[in-house]
């Protein structure tokens, strides 16, 4: 099939998946949710009072129109007003991404290159004392909670040795620089460990087919047989997990920007949550599915550049 025809059917697709989305959210936040009036207001709040908010909110009019209301915003990114600061929810999101993306993509790019040359040194050295050290680190490094890596982080080298700042964030460029390093490089430790084991197992996985086998057999060099062979045929899944994780860029880091003052989507949506502010909370829901959808097109087309025997149907 062309490309571009593979690519526009689906796109076509989008749209039917977009719609049970759009209806999943409004099911859960319009049916099953409790009534945001008792959230907002309070348990003392008097019916006029209940009254008049559901119909501020649009709340009083029929489920079919609240729905389309989702679906419109959906197709054309008009997400409406917040509830807690009545600000324009996209004007928040455009607002919010350049300081989660200036921690999310750093990060992301530092563990995932990090992650792929260790698990390539250790299938190298498969089952030697390196192997073994780096397979120890990683369950270790995961066996520690977040959170604890951030306290611990603030304290000892924010706070006792004053090498970074503690919290905070300057939106210039390249001011932004000093309050971002200290939640990037602890979110490097957090990720590597779970990201290296992943990739260790997918790599060893090549390492024992039969065309290693019979590279070796012919005279191919070790490092020509890892990086020309096994590496090119452990792209496929490589890149599902690398591509699944772009998404959540966008969604921010919920600790890193709450403990560190960072005003970013991370941030937001966690205060959304504490506040009730459905609108904000759909909004998002709606774009990490849109999120999701898009990449997993993009995902689909480059399993045919890494892999030329893969055909677009």
């Amino acid at each position: 099939m062309n490309l571009y025809s593979y690519i526009l059917r689906r796109l076509l697709y989008v749209i039917p998946v977009l719609l049970g989305v759009c209806l999943i959210v409004f099911v859960i936040f319009n049916v099953v949710a409790p009534d945001p009036a008792f959230l907002l207001l309070g348990r003392h709040a008097t019916l006029q009072q209940i009254a008049d908010l559901h119909h501020e909110l649009g709340m009083d009019r029929p489920f079919l129109i609240q729905y389309l209301d989702i679906v419109k915003s959906a197709f054309t990114f008009d997400f409406g007003y917040s509830w807690s600061s009545k600000q324009q929810i996209w004007e928040m999101f455009k607002a919010g991404a350049i300081p989660s993306l200036s921690i999310t993509l750093p990060l992301f790019m530092l563990v995932n290159f990090s992650a792929i040359s260790i698990a390539l040194l250790v299938a190298f050295y498969r089952g030697k004392l390196i192997d073994k050290i780096v397979l120890i680190v990683s369950i270790a490094m995961m066996s520690i909670p977040s959170l604890a890596y951030i306290l611990f982080g603030q304290w000892f080298f924010a706070y006792k040795l004053g090498w970074f700042e503690i919290s905070g964030f300057d939106p210039s460029i390249p001011g932004f620089i000093p309050y971002v390093i200290l939640p990037i490089l602890l979110y490097v430790m957090i990720s590597i460990g779970p990201d290296t084991r992943f990739y260790r197992a997918i790599i060893l996985d090549e390492v024992y087919q039969d065309y290693v086998r019979t590279a070796r057999a012919k005279g191919v060099s070790e490092l020509s047989v890892m990086f020309k062979h096994v590496l090119k045929n452990a792209m496929i899944p490589i890149l599902t997990y690398v591509i699944i994780q772009i998404p959540f860029l966008l969604l921010g880091l919920l600790l890193a920007e709450s403990f560190f003052s960072i005003p970013g989507l991370g941030g937001m949506v966690l205060k959304a949550i504490n506040t009730s502010d459905f609108p904000v909370i759909k909004a998002m829901t709606i774009l990490s599915a849109l999120g999701f959808i898009i990449f997993g097109i993009i995902t689909d087309v480059l399993y045919t550049v890494v892999d030329p025997r893969m055909r677009l149907k």
